[in-house]
C-alpha cells in the first residue's frame, strides 16, 4: 500500500472507533481481518496515524479547526511523520485509495495556530472534566504532565535476573535498538518510533522465548521495586492479573520464599502460568478461588494490591480509553477500589506491609484511597517512599517522582516512566 491508502485506512478506523465507541485494538483488528492483503508494513503505517490522532485529539483538531477524522489523520502526518504538505501531496497523487488532499483553507488555519495559544486542556489534550484532577495532583504543573500522557511510549523490558543480566540482554537485543534505561539497573528500553517507523517484536526473539527479559513498563518495575520484597518472605499479590509484577517479585525475591498470586478473574490470570514457567520462577503459585486464601489470613509479610483504575497513567499507550472515560465509571472504580483494600488487608501479619498500586493519576484513586483507609484502619501507618527510592532506585537530578504525604507518583513528564501511584503501609499492630 503507498501513504494514501494507508492514510484513508486510517481515516476509517478513527471513524469506526467514534461511531461504535469501540477500544482501538478492536477496531485495528478488524479492519486487518478484513483486508489481508496488507502487509505487516502496512498495518504498522496505519496504526502510527490511528494512535497518535487519539494521543492527540484535542489539540490536532484545534490546529485544524475541525474534529473530522480525516482532518485529524492530516494532521498526524504534519506533525508527526516528518512530512511537510508538499511531500505528503506528491505521496497523494495518482493513488486512487487516497482521500482528497487537505485543500488550501484547512491548511492555512494549521499553519496560523500556534497551539501555546489554545485553552490549556487543549494543549494538555485531556478531557476538560479531568482537569481538576490534574491540577489536585499537579498544581501549576499539571498541563505540561498531562500533556507528556500524548506521547508516544517507549518499550520497557525487565530483565529477569533468575536467567541473566542486563549485559547479556542488551547483546541479544542490539539490532532491535535497545539501551540501558534510566533509574534501575535491571530495566533495558527501545526509545519511541519516529516518524512513520515501527518497533521491533521482542517477543519474537530468543532471548524472550528462553525467559531472558520481560516486557513490563519502568514505572510497573519501579512499583515492584519499592515494594521491598525479600527472600524468604510471604508474599500475596492479590491483584495479579497476568503475572508481570508477580515474575518481577521473584526475581527480586531469588526465587526464595512464597508468592501467592490471585486473581479473581480467570482469563485476566491465565497467562500467568505461561510466564511463570519461561521465566524460571518456583517460589509462585496461582490461585483463581478466593477460597484458597484463607489460610493466609494475618499470615503474610507482603500483599501487594495493584488495584483496578481508569488506566489514566498508560493513556500513551492505551488513547483510546482517554476518551471513552467518564466521571460515572471513575467513581465506579473508587468503590472498587475501597472493596480490595478492604478485602487485602485481611492477609497481612501485624508487622507486614500493604503496598497500594495504581497506573492512575488522579487524586480520588490514590492519595485520598489512602487516607480514607488509613481513617478507618487506626493499625496501619505510612511508611514514607522516598527514603525507599533512594535506596532502591539508580540516582538521576532529571527524573523525580512526586513525593506526597509519603506516597510516590510517577509519570512520563516527571520519570519517563507510565503514570504509577506507589503507597506503601505498614500494620503496625
Amino acid at each position: 500500500m503507498r501513504l494514501g491508502g494507508r492514510l484513508q485506512a486510517a481515516i476509517e478506523v478513527l471513524e469506526d472507533i467514534d461511531n461504535r465507541k469501540r477500544p482501538a485494538s478492536d477496531a485495528l483488528k478488524d479492519w486487518g481481518l478484513s483486508h489481508r492483503f496488507a502487509g505487516a508494513g502496512d498495518r504498522a503505517v496505519i496504526g502510527n496515524i490511528v494512535y497518535d490522532a487519539l494521543r492527540r485529539k484535542l489539540s490536532l483538531g484545534w490546529r485544524m479547526d475541525s474534529d473530522a477524522a480525516r482532518h485529524i489523520a492530516f494532521g498526524v502526518l504534519l506533525s508527526d511523520a516528518e512530512l511537510n504538505i508538499e511531500d505528503i501531496n506528491t505521496a497523494l497523487e495518482g493513488d486512487k485509495f487516497a482521500p482528497e488532499p487537505l485543500d488550501a483553507d484547512r491548511l492555512a488555519i494549521w499553519e496560523s495556530r500556534d497551539l501555546a495559544s489554545a485553552p490549556d486542556h487543549i494543549r494538555a489534550d485531556v478531557p476538560e472534566w479531568c482537569v481538576p484532577h490534574f491540577q489536585a495532583i499537579f498544581g501549576d504543573k499539571w498541563v505540561e504532565e498531562a500533556a507528556a500522557l500524548s506521547g508516544r511510549p517507549p518499550v520497557d523490558l525487565r530483565v529477569n535476573t533468575l536467567k541473566a543480566d542486563r549485559e547479556k540482554v542488551l547483546k541479544e537485543l542490539a539490532r532491535a535498538g535497545a539501551n540501558p534505561a534510566p533509574l534501575l539497573e535491571t530495566a533495558i528500553r527501545v526509545p519511541p518510533l519516529r516518524a512513520m517507523g515501527r518497533h521491533p517484536n521482542v517477543q519474537a526473539e530468543p532471548a524472550f522465548q528462553r525467559g531472558l527479559f520481560e516486557v513490563q513498563d519502568l514505572g510497573s518495575q519501579i512499583a515492584a521495586k519499592l515494594s521491598n520484597a525479600k527472600p524468604g518472605e510471604q508474599v500475596l499479590d492479590y491483584c495479579a492479573g497476568a503475572g508481570g509484577k508477580t515474575l518481577a517479585l521473584a526475581a527480586e525475591m531469588n526465587n526464595k520464599g512464597q508468592i501467592h498470586a490471585y486473581d479473581a478473574e480467570r482469563a485476566r490470570l491465565a497467562p500467568i502460568f505461561d510466564r511463570l514457567k519461561r521465566a524460571g520462577v518456583r517460589n509462585a503459585q496461582a490461585h483463581a478461588n478466593i477460597s484458597d486464601l484463607v489460610p493466609m489470613e494475618g499470615q503474610m509479610d507482603l500483599v501487594l494490591v495493584d488495584a483496578p483504575c481508569t488506566g489514566s497513567g498508560t493513556w500513551r499507550r492505551r488513547p483510546d480509553a482517554k476518551w471513552r472515560l467518564s466521571e460515572q465509571q471513575l467513581e465506579r472504580r473508587e468503590v472498587e477500589q475501597r472493596q480490595v483494600l478492604d478485602a487485602a488487608k485481611t492477609y497481612v501479619k501485624p508487622g507486614g506491609r500493604l503496598v497500594y498500586i495504581t497506573c492512575s493519576l488522579f487524586a480520588p484513586e490514590n492519595g485520598n484511597q489512602v487516607s480514607a483507609f488509613l481513617a478507618a484502619n487506626a493499625e496501619y501507618s505510612v511508611i514514607d517512599s522516598q527514603p525507599i527510592w533512594s535506596q532502591a532506585v539508580s540516582e538521576d537530578k532529571d527524573l523525580k517522582p512526586l513525593f506526597k504525604d509519603g506516597t510516590a507518583i510517577l509519570s512520563p513528564f516527571s520519570t519517563s516512566t507510565d503514570g504509577f501511584f506507589i503507597s506503601v503501609l505498614r500494620r503496625d499492630k
